[in-house]
């Protein structure tokens, strides 16, 4: 640890088991001596444990770990190539999300650390959603939602947009008709949504970014390849 860490970082990356052996052998021994540390990693442990329950244990493939590095780096991401078609067949491809569950839940620890932990810790329901590339499987995006009628779209790099298109930006619970545009979204720039005029935000509602037309879907849903897709998972 070459830099000093505060407790809620230290205990995050503890849980995770992202130290290497003297590290975490000498966490062991503060939070054996330090009740704030300790208290830290109950609550780390609280939060990201219930994650893992969701999914079926999962080798993950060796790739991972470096591409997730590669994602979360300031370089520019090309935009994917796909088909228009592939949106209606994502929606409903249950192997595609079983396939995403293992690579969304290993994204989603390391950016919960990395850079999400300073959620207000209360009793409102917070959910996080890791958008990834449907192609490779890539995180270009992170929601944080600390309530369930608004969140913040996160973006994980830079991706460039064609002359003449946009990113714009989509949601969709279970029980809708179809999806809900959330507007359009600025590659590299978080963005702010209200969602007060939509249902409240639910476990497992998806959300995705497709390429659409420079001023947006001109029918109200998605006509575009499909960027980035994910869904929602609540942590609190």
């Amino acid at each position: 640890m070459n830099e000093p860490m505060d407790n809620s970082e230290l205990a995050g990356l503890y849980v995770l088991g992202l130290l290497d052996e003297d590290e975490r052998a000498q966490v062991s021994r503060q939070v054996a001596a330090d009740p704030a540390l300790a208290a830290e990693v109950t609550f780390w442990e609280e939060r990201l444990l219930p994650l893992a329950a969701m999914v079926e244990p999962e080798a993950l493939p060796p790739a991972l770990w470096s591409r997730i590095e590669r994602s979360i780096a300031p370089a520019a991401r090309k935009v994917p190539p796909a088909e228009p078609s592939a949106w209606s067949r994502l929606w409903d491809n249950l192997a595609f999300w079983r396939s995403l569950a293992a690579t969304g839940f290993a994204a989603a620890t390391i950016l919960a650390v990395a850079g999400l932990s300073g959620a207000p810790r209360d009793d409102t329901p917070r959910y996080m959603v890791v958008l990834v590339a449907p192609d490779d499987k890539a995180p270009g995006w992170v929601i944080q939602a600390s309530t369930e009628q608004s969140l913040k779209l996160i973006p994980l790099g830079s991706s460039e947009v064609p002359p003449a298109k946009a990113f714009q930006f989509w949601t969709k619970a279970d029980k809708w008709k179809g999806p809900v545009s959330l507007g359009l979204v600025q590659p590299g720039r978080t963005l702010d949504v209200k969602l007060d005029r939509l249902p409240p935000l639910e476990n497992n509602q998806l959300f995705e970014i497709t390429l659409e037309p420079e001023k947006g879907s001109p029918i109200d849903r998605p006509t575009g390849p499909i960027l980035f897709i994910g869904r929602a998972v609540k942590v609190m």
